[in-house]
Order: structure tokens, then sequence, then C-alpha cells
């Protein structure tokens, strides 16, 4: 039951970062030194992933490839031209087993996890979304956490970060059953409940997902178009399958906003840049 793989839907639009989303995809947007995909891989290879699958629109392919495949004509330029800030620079980026399926509409997250469906196989996997980070100077970041809760339960799990009322109209927020120190049984999901949410926390963009979820993925119904993962998570609930969530440490930034990136890449340039 060890999580090896990790599915990184990144097929959105991006239409809220419009007109900078046209020139350059936003999981390559800056944050701090390097861009927000990286980020997310490290957290991936921090919890022990040894091969990473991207869901993907085609015109993302070259990005991805440019990004993670090694440059060997440059490296060679600037080793020529003794240029060795940059050399460690690019050997900064991660070097990593992927592979990557096309989501060619955007149907969901639900649809780009289901599109994993194959190289995914029959073991559980992490689910990464590329608008959520991490970040703990003290200790693991959220995957890590949630691969190390995993071998407890052996249950799809959720990861859970506390936030205002106020502010938990912006996500989903599960109903709790049972909650026992930072593991709780979830008994139901609400999507951005406008009163009255049924805990204090919002679902973070990470998962630990078991292979029983593409069952429930191929047999719901789309609302708007798009096929939900929290709707197929809910379906296995009412099936009396159990789904938990683990309260994680750390801080969660956020990036699937303009204004929630600039905030997170103010937080980030203050960290390696500010002193």
């Amino acid at each position: 039951m060890q999580i090896t793989t990790a599915v990184l839907p990144i097929a959105g639009l991006g239409t809220r970062f419009l007109p900078l989303s046209k020139v350059i995809p936003k999981e390559f947007f800056p944050l701090g030194p390097k861009p927000v995909i990286q980020h997310i891989i490290e957290e991936a290879l921090e919890a022990g992933v040894k091969k990473i699958i991207f869901v993907i629109s085609p015109e993302k392919e070259k990005f991805l490839n440019n990004y993670f495949q090694e440059d060997k004509e440059l490296l060679k330029l600037l080793r020529k031209r003794k240029k060795t800030s940059a050399i460690e620079a690019l050997k900064s980026v991660p070097k990593i087993k992927y592979e990557y399926v096309f989501q060619r509409k955007p149907h969901g997250d639900g649809d780009a996890i289901l599109k994993a469906e194959k190289l995914v196989g029959n073991k559980p996997f992490l689910v990464l979304f590329g608008d959520d980070l991490a970040y703990n100077e003290n200790g693991p970041l959220m995957a890590k956490q949630l691969v190390e809760s995993f071998s407890k339960v052996r249950k799809p799990l959720l990861c859970l970060y506390k936030k205002s009322k106020k502010e938990l109209s912006s996500y989903g927020v599960p109903k709790i059953r049972d909650i026992r120190g930072k593991l709780a049984e979830i008994s139901d999901i609400i999507e951005k409940p406008q009163a009255n949410p049924p805990s204090d926390f919002a679902l973070v963009g990470k998962y630990i997902l078991t292979p029983d979820i593409f069952y429930y993925l191929k047999k719901e119904e789309p609302h708007n178009g798009e096929i939900g993962l929290a709707y197929a998570l809910q379906d296995m609930i009412k099936d009396g399958k159990k789904v938990f969530g683990l309260q994680v440490e750390g801080k969660w930034l956020e990036c699937g906003t303009m204004d929630k990136w600039i905030q997170t890449f103010t937080y980030m340039a203050a960290k390696h840049f500010i002193k």
C-alpha cells in the first residue's frame, strides 16, 4: 500500500489569469526562485513518489517537456561561458520520471483524474492540484503527512485545513462523523456552503485516492458539464465506503486566482529574497 505515484491535473485554461495565461501556463508562474509546478513536484518527491503523471491540455506539452527535460546544448553553452550560477539554477530542476495524458476539454477535476486511470493502475495514488502549495518550516509538507497517515486508514484520505467560517463559502467543506486526533471520518462533502458550513475545515487540493474512485467517476453524471471529484467521493460515502480526512500542519499557499497568486508570490519572495 505504498504511495509511489502522483497525479497532477494541470490541464486548466487559466481564465482567471488572462491575459498572462495566454503567454505562459499559470503552473509555470514564478514563486520565489522557481515556478509553481516545481514546488508541487518537490512536495511529491518528499512524500516518496517515484512516478509523476501529468494530466495536461495539448498546448502545455511543450512547456512541460522544455522545463523537465535536460537541455544539453544550453548547459554546454553555459559551461563554455563559465556561468556557474546559471548552471546551478538549471541543476535545481528535479530529474523526475514522468508520463502525461491529455484532457482536451475542460470537463472537471474528476474527468482529469479519470484520464490517468490506465497509467495509475490498481494502486492507491496521490493527487496534487496545481493551485495549492504547502509550506512548512518545521516539518514535512502536506503530501508527506497524508502518505504517513494513509498507512493507518488505507482508505481515501483528504487534506483538511482550518478556515474561518466566512471563508468557507469558497471551498468544499467536509461534514465530520468522527474525529480522533488529526484524523477524521467524513460523512459528506458540501461544495461552497453559503450558510452554516458543516465543519471548520476546507478541502485542500491534495488527496490520496484508492483505485475504486475510477468506478465512481465513470458513473458520475456531469454537473454543469463537469465531472466533479467531490461528487464521486459523496457517492462512495453513500455506498458505505470509508473516506477520511487529515488535519494537516503547515501553511496552505493558494494560487487559484490572481489575488491569491500575488499573495503567495509576495510571501515566497519575502522568504527567499528579502532579508
